[in-house]
C-alpha cells in the first residue's frame, strides 16, 4: 500500500541500529579523501569523540531527536501516500491506528497464535509459522515520539491524535495480547517508597496524558 515509505519505516524497528540509506549513499558517492582531508577528518573525529565522551547525555538526546525526526517524516510520508491523501489537520486517532497496523508488516517479533503449541512459551524450542509483528515496546516508544513531535510542530495537545483514547486502548490491547502469546510480563516493578512519601497524596496526571 505504501511502498515509498518502506525504507523510512525500517528505521522504526528498534531505533537506529542500522546505517541509514542516506548515509550509505553519501559514503558511496563521496570521492576518495586526500591526505590533507584524512588528517582533518581524523582531527575532527577525535574532537567529536571527545565531546561525545564528555557529554553522554547530550549524545543520547541527539539520538532521540534524530529518531523522532525520522519518525515524524515517515508519518508525514504515510499521510501523503494515503488514499485519499490526508492532511495533518484531518488526521485522527483512527488514522494513527491504521498507521500502526500498517507497520506490522515490517515487524520482527514472533507473536504466537492460540493454536500454536508454543503459545505462552517465552523460549520456543523450534520455529513455527506464526506471524511477525511490531513489538509492543517499539510501538509504545514510537507513539511517544510522534506525540511529542506533533506538538513541537504546532499541534495542540487537545487535538493530538497520538494521544487519543483509542490509541491508548490499542496499545494496551497489543501489550496484553503479546504478553500472553509470548509468555512475557510487561508489568513494571514497583519501587519501594519511604513511608513518609507513601502518605503524601498522589499527584494526578494531566487530563490528556497517557
Amino acid at each position: 500500500m505504501m511502498d515509498s515509505t518502506t525504507q523510512e519505516v525500517n528505521s522504526l524497528n528498534d531505533g537506529a541500529d542500522s546505517t541509514s540509506i542516506t548515509t550509505m549513499m553519501m559514503m558511496i558517492t563521496s570521492p576518495p579523501p586526500t591526505s590533507t582531508s584524512v588528517s582533518a577528518s581524523s582531527s575532527s573525529s577525535a574532537t567529536a569523540a571527545a565531546a561525545a565522551a564528555a557529554s553522554p547525555t547530550t549524545a543520547t538526546l541527539s539520538r532521540y531527536e534524530n529518531q523522532k525526526r525520522r519518525d515524524w517524516n515517515t508519518f508525514g510520508q504515510y499521510l501523503k501516500n494515503h488514499r485519499p491523501p490526508l492532511s495533518l489537520s484531518r488526521c485522527s486517532g483512527a488514522h494513527v491506528l491504521e498507521f500502526l497496523r500498517y507497520l506490522d508488516q515490517f515487524g520482527k517479533t514472533k507473536v504466537h497464535t492460540q493454536i500454536c503449541p508454543f503459545f505462552g512459551h517465552p523460549n520456543p524450542p523450534a520455529p513455527c509459522p506464526c506471524p511477525l509483528r511490531q513489538a509492543w515496546g517499539s510501538l509504545d516508544a514510537l507513539i511517544g515520539r510522534l506525540r511529542a513531535a506533533y506538538e513541537e510542530n504546532g499541534g495542540k495537545p487537545e487535538t493530538n491524535p497520538f494521544g487519543a483514547r483509542a490509541v491508548r486502548l490499542y496499545l494496551r490491547e497489543v501489550r496484553d495480547s503479546q504478553s500472553k502469546a509470548r509468555g512475557i510480563s510487561y508489568e513494571k516493578k514497583k519501587r519501594k517508597r519511604p513511608l513518609q512519601q507513601q502518605q503524601q497524596p498522589l499527584a494526578l496526571p494531566p487530563p490528556n496524558s497517557s
